[in-house]
């Protein structure tokens, strides 16, 4: 495939960076690596230190939206910048991330032309904003030449609320950094104090803290040394957790928000990954890292969860939000070494799927498709859309003055 030059717009901010963020990031490494030139513009204060191919649009606006919080950049001044990029870029693709967003790639969506992919990462069964954004999109979602979705939960949600259909592309995971990242004394557990492992965003409900901190007192009464390992943010969602255990707080050990290199750690040396997310996940790309790293998974039966774990053959599965259900889940992991580390080794296989190196070859055959639609249409790169007649303002120009007017 020759050299393109591709521009990815990322939604969210880099400020609090999550999945899509990092998929984005991962995503631009992995093409630059094969000789790619590729620009991310993404929301990001001027203090946050980001990737040198990312662009930074300034401080967003948090926003809830899906269960969690979004941080967004949205309207005229963002619509102006997103011009800019795109003039300076001269693109071959235009890669878009989450455009039904009120966001950068939503903008980006209204002013380019020419070759666009969009990637959808959303997992829900009814939402509001997508039933309300597309009558309003609809003339702009006609721009896609090719669309992806990160998981069979994604791409449903897409067909239900937008139509259309999409591509199954999985979010990547350099799974050979995971497999190799070095053990860490202090989280590796013993045959009488095993290690249970959780990373999310702990005041977020749907990330499922609130149900490991119910199970946490079975699992502790059947194996009393045992220790739950908690990353992520949230001072909230800590201080509910510890409420609730009440005497089993001790067991829990918060180690804050943690680097790329000492969650691959992390997930290196505990016993078990626990996934214990109550909805809204598309994919479960902690659930992946965790298989590459080689530890043990228990997670919620989510479909997206399901499906990573090869339907329970890479992990065991448990009734979402039934905390007695994780609990027997986990002691049957910890005492069956056997059976879990048989797991294991079919995680170890199946997660190739998720290398980066599969991830990038589907993505460069999107882009090669949209390209080829685009050329064929005589539209070679991406630029905007000159005769667009959407208000001014939203796309950051200057309205023209009355004809005899003063400008």
């Amino acid at each position: 495939m020759r050299p393109m030059r591709v521009g990815i717009v990322c939604p969210y901010s880099f400020d609090a960076p999550g999945g899509v963020q990092f998929h984005v990031r991962d995503l631009a490494e992995a093409l630059g690596d094969r000789g790619h030139h590729v620009s991310v513009l993404a929301p990001a204060d001027e203090d946050t230190e980001v990737p040198a191919v990312v662009t930074p649009t300034g401080r967003a606006v948090p926003v809830r939206y899906n269960g969690s919080v979004a941080r967004l950049s949205f309207g005229p001044r963002k619509a102006a910048q997103v011009r800019r990029w795109i003039d300076d870029g001269r693109f071959d693709v235009l890669h878009l991330h989450e455009p039904m967003t009120p966001s950068l790639s939503m903008l980006a969506l209204w002013v380019a032309e020419g070759p666009v992919v969009a990637t959808f990462h959303t997992s829900q069964v009814r939402s509001r904003a997508l039933q309300v954004a597309h009558p309003l999109l609809r003339q702009s979602l006609e721009k896609i030449s090719a669309r992806i979705a990160v998981s069979e939960d994604a791409r449903r949600t897409l067909v239900d609320h937008l139509g259309g259909d999409a591509v199954v592309v999985p979010n990547g995971v350099w799974v050979d950094q995971f497999a190799a990242a070095p053990t860490d004394p202090r989280w590796q557990g013993t045959a009488d104090a095993p290690t249970v492992a959780f990373l999310g965003r702990l005041d977020e409900p749907r990330k499922g803290l609130q149900v490991l901190a119910a199970a946490a007192p079975r699992i502790l009464r059947e194996r009393p040394g045992t220790r739950f390992l908690v990353a992520g943010r949230g001072d909230a969602g800590r201080a509910d957790a510890v409420s609730a255990l009440g005497e089993h707080a001790a067991s829990f050990e918060w180690l804050g928000g943690v680097s790329d290199a000492d969650k691959a750690a992390l997930l290196r040396s505990a016993d078990l990954y626990v996934a214990p997310q109550t909805g809204g996940e598309s994919f479960g790309i902690v659930l992946v890292e965790a298989m590459s790293a080689g530890t043990g998974v228990v997670a919620s039966d989510l479909g997206a969860f399901r499906r990573v774990l090869d339907d329970g053959a890479a992990g065991r599965l448990f009734r979402t939000g039934e905390p007695d259900d994780l609990a027997v889940a986990v002691l049957a992991a910890l005492a069956a070494p056997v059976d879990t580390a048989e797991r294991r080794g079919r995680a170890h296989r199946f997660v190739r799927h998720f290398d980066w190196s599969t991830v990038t070859d589907q993505v460069q055959a999107v882009y090669e498709m949209a390209v080829a639609a685009g050329e064929a249409l005589g539209d070679g790169t991406v630029r905007q859309d000159l005769l667009a007649t959407r208000t001014p303002w939203l796309l950051g120009r200057r309205p023209k003055a009355p004809t005899g007017g003063v400008s």
